[in-house]
């Protein structure tokens, strides 16, 4: 994944001015051991300057993270601490920053060896929301070397989507298509969140890729999506074309990124986009994803938006599908009930034409898009690359923003089950735990569009903390509420 950042935490200290030094730099220096240990060294940076005790500490500790290169701040309080400076510490840090505190080691030094960390987490917090900070406080934010150094490994994943969102662009091309108002994209929260957005039309897009025919790079990528379809290449006379709109679209984005870091596409596919470039663009779209630049199928910019959140969380290739049919009940009796722990409105189909990465496929084939080709020419709909979603675990998210300018989240753990979907498209037999409920009370009730971000394996923690960190408020941060957990919306007579 090219296309994300890495995170270097710098790791700061901080002990109140009547409580032993000591204390902290010997916790800290524990702490630093046992992350090395653990995990990669190259994600923290030890801060050896100072214990910062004071606002003139503080200054010195900001001023030697930065030059070690870190983009995110570990406060640590390895006792007491001093509330004022270690809040002003990270309300100067631009990144991302966490708070967590030094647990007390043993019973056999409970006086001089007492830090009162657990009281001073307490102070922080407080002083944090007078200043209007935002931090990442752990779930139990208090702990030895070794929990604390896990505490900052799980912090990393949350870094990455923070940093991610404050550097990416999204490119769009093309508004919606007629008749598609489900995703419907109010851009002011994308200012809000740090996020820039370039929106181009359909022409612009296409007088690019025609600037590209005859492409001396062309062959070459054709040779790759080869290589990457094998027996799969149903539809080799229109690799030219695709491998020509590929290198159209990479160009753009290291033409149009400027400033920024980090790009996401929000690309249009149809109606005209089959007859006038000749291909549907599913297939590229699937090989850019898979890269670590997500592209969203219909102009969807929240989707697009979800997606790289996914990807800087995951640090693998996420895909985008509809929330789309239900399993057939003879299906279901089949293949599904007595073999795994599910009920029938547990499991549904998600489904996309054909923009899932071929590493998320059991098997793979080109073809043509069987929807448009109802009532065009089938020439003109090849490029969709057709599979099984391979079964394992899944996260579904999204985050929104709708026609109310407010950010929405939800997220919802489950799998893709081996059960043969005997469909057409990136398609997949997904279970989540009550989702026939967290489908009518979150889905339907809180007006979501049928587009959801998948990311492969449960990242549903790192998910919930990154859209708390980034301002989604608590109550719109929904998920699928177990058995016995009924919704605000539901009938408790139902």
């Amino acid at each position: 994944m090219n296309n994300i950042p890495k995170v270097k935490v710098g790791i700061v200290a901080v002990s109140r001015d009547c409580f032993p030094e000591s204390l902290s730099v010997n916790r800290r220096k524990a702490l630093v051991e046992a992350y090395t240990k653990k995990y990669d060294a190259a994600d923290i940076y030890e801060c050896p300057i100072c214990i910062v005790e004071s606002e003139i500490h503080m200054v010195q500790a900001l001023t030697d993270i930065k030059e070690a290169g870190c983009n995110a701040l570990c406060v640590y309080l390895g006792n007491f601490g001093p509330e004022i400076s270690e809040t002003l510490l990270a309300k100067y840090f631009e990144g991302p920053k966490m708070f967590i505190a030094a647990a007390e080691e043993t019973q056999e030094n409970l006086i001089q060896g007492r830090g009162d960390a657990y009281c001073g987490m307490l102070n922080a917090s407080y002083n944090l929301k007078l200043r209007n900070v935002r931090a990442y406080i752990p779930e139990y934010p208090v702990g030895d070397a070794a929990d604390c150094a896990d505490m900052i490994h799980e912090f990393l994943p949350v870094a990455r989507a923070v940093i991610g969102l404050s550097e990416l662009k999204i490119i769009s091309f093309g508004p919606r298509p007629t008749n598609f108002l489900a995703c419907n994209a109010p851009i002011q929260q994308l200012y809000n969140l740090g996020v820039e957005i370039e929106e181009n039309s359909e022409l612009d897009l296409f007088e690019a890729f025609h600037r590209h025919a005859g492409d001396a790079r062309i062959p070459g990528v054709v040779a790759d999506m080869e290589k990457e379809l094998g027996a799969g290449n149903k539809k080799p006379e229109i690799l030219e074309k695709l491998a020509q709109y590929e290198l159209t679209l990479t160009d753009w984005v290291k033409e149009h990124k400027g400033c920024r870091k980090y790009v996401a596409i929000a690309g249009k596919c149809w109606p005209a986009f089959q007859t006038q470039f000749g291909f549907v663009p599913c297939y590229v779209n699937s090989r850019l994803t898979g890269q670590g630049i997500p592209v969203s199928c219909e102009v969807d910019i929240y989707g697009a938006l979800s997606e790289f959140i996914g990807t800087c969380v995951s640090e693998d290739a996420v895909t985008l599908l509809d929330i789309n049919n239900s399993v057939p009940k003879d299906m279901y009796e089949e293949s599904i009930r007595g073999a795994f722990n599910y009920k029938h409105t547990d499991t549904f189909m998600g489904f996309h034409c054909g923009n899932t990465c071929s590493g998320k496929l059991k098997s793979c084939e080109m073809k043509y898009q069987m929807i448009m080709a109802r009532n065009l020419p089938v020439e003109v709909t090849n490029g969709t690359l057709e599979g099984d979603i391979l079964p394992g675990d899944i996260t579904f998210f999204r985050l929104q923003s709708a026609s109310d300018n407010k950010l929405r989240a939800y997220v919802a753990q489950g799998e893709v089950l081996p059960v043969a979907t005997r469909s057409f498209g990136s398609v997949g037999v997904f279970a989540i735990p009550e989702m026939g409920r967290f489908y009518r009370h979150v889905l339907i009730e809180k007006n979501y569009p049928h587009h959801g971000a998948v990311a492969f394996g449960h990242y549903g923690k790192a998910l919930f903390e990154v859209f708390r960190y980034i301002g989604v408020p608590i109550e719109e941060i929904q998920y699928n509420h177990p058995a016995g957990l009924p919704y605000p919306t539901e009938n408790p007579f139902a």
